[in-house]
């Protein structure tokens, strides 16, 4: 079976760090390149937590950074969650390696036009990168395989009643990206809050030899506690990596169709993912919404991935 050829396009971020993990030791992964976005912290904090994690792992993949901020809103990101850095919660060394020179958007565009209809964009974080490069390469979009994208929400959102991050952070390029003509897989909070991974399965990632998994341990036991203190979740929702794990496994997800769009002005629900769930716009849907998953085959798959690096 040939790989599949994936961008990451990432702002690390607890779970991102995860997601990249996978993305490296899957073998059903070609990981061609990261990319990096601002999102959970700023662009200069993400870019130096993807070129940590991945070097802690031997992960040979260039990292090129990509948006400093939004498309036209106001910047935010989320300390409360992630910490100042992006990557609160242990001591993390400083990188040898450094940024490629090229920019983000100039990589996903080459990538795609080199290697047409096989590429596809896994956007993690906030999704100015990849609205850009549909501004900036319109003509490229019809060779993008697919683009998966953890964000949105159905029924809720986690920075605003109806908003999820990452749509919130940047929404006028989430509706570019929705609109684009790609075919585009979601991964909301519906899904993404069934994944979550409790303080015993955190515990047992401690135990690695592996020091990037057990740092990551360590890592998933501080997000653990800021979900408990921002939302009184027990458990840590694992988002970002749903969308590797659906790219390994796509059978333990279960998923419709949709036809959705970003609200750009409601003064309640700006950044809102508004799905026509039950298909009354009467427009052809263009995105398809994963809506649910097997909790337990997908933390096996994580375990299963981790142990590569021991």
């Amino acid at each position: 079976m040939s790989k599949r050829k994936i961008i990451l396009d990432c702002d690390p971020g607890h779970d991102d760090a995860v997601a990249i993990l996978l993305a490296g030791a899957s073998d059903k992964i070609d990981l061609l390149g990261i990319t990096t976005v601002a999102g959970n912290s700023y662009v200069h904090n993400t870019t130096r937590n993807a070129l940590i994690i991945t070097e802690m792992a031997g992960i040979e993949t260039e990292i090129y950074e990509g948006a400093a901020k939004p498309i036209l809103r106001n910047q935010i990101v989320a300390p409360d969650i992630h910490g100042e850095s992006g990557l609160e919660g242990v001591e993390l060394p400083e990188p040898v390696r450094k940024k490629s020179e090229i920019p983000a958007v100039e990589f996903i565009a080459k990538t795609i036009k080199d290697n047409p209809g096989e590429v596809t964009l896994v956007p993690i974080g906030p999704l100015t990168n990849i609205a850009q490069f549909v501004l900036n390469y319109p003509e490229l979009c019809m060779y993008v395989k697919e683009v998966v994208v953890m964000g949105g929400g159905i029924e809720f959102g986690n920075v605003t009643p109806t908003a999820e991050f990452n749509i919130f952070a940047d929404p006028e390029a989430a509706q570019i990206v929705l609109q684009s003509g790609m075919p585009v897989v979601m991964v909301p909070l519906d899904v993404t809050h069934i994944a979550k991974i409790n303080m015993e399965e955190i515990k047992e990632l401690q135990k690695y030899s592996s020091e990037v998994v057990s740092k990551m341990g360590i890592l998933l036991e501080f997000f653990h506690q800021t979900y408990y203190d921002v939302f009184r979740i027990e458990g840590a929702p694992l988002h970002d990596p749903c969308t590797i794990a659906y790219l390994i496994e796509p059978d333990i997800f279960e998923s419709e169709e949709f036809y959705a769009e970003i609200e750009l002005n409601g003064k309640l629900t700006y950044g809102q993912t508004v799905v026509d769930y039950w298909k009354k716009h009467g427009k052809k849907p263009n995105s398809k919404w994963l809506l649910n998953v097997d909790r337990k085959k997908y933390i096996d798959i994580i375990f299963e991935q981790l142990k590569k690096f021991n």
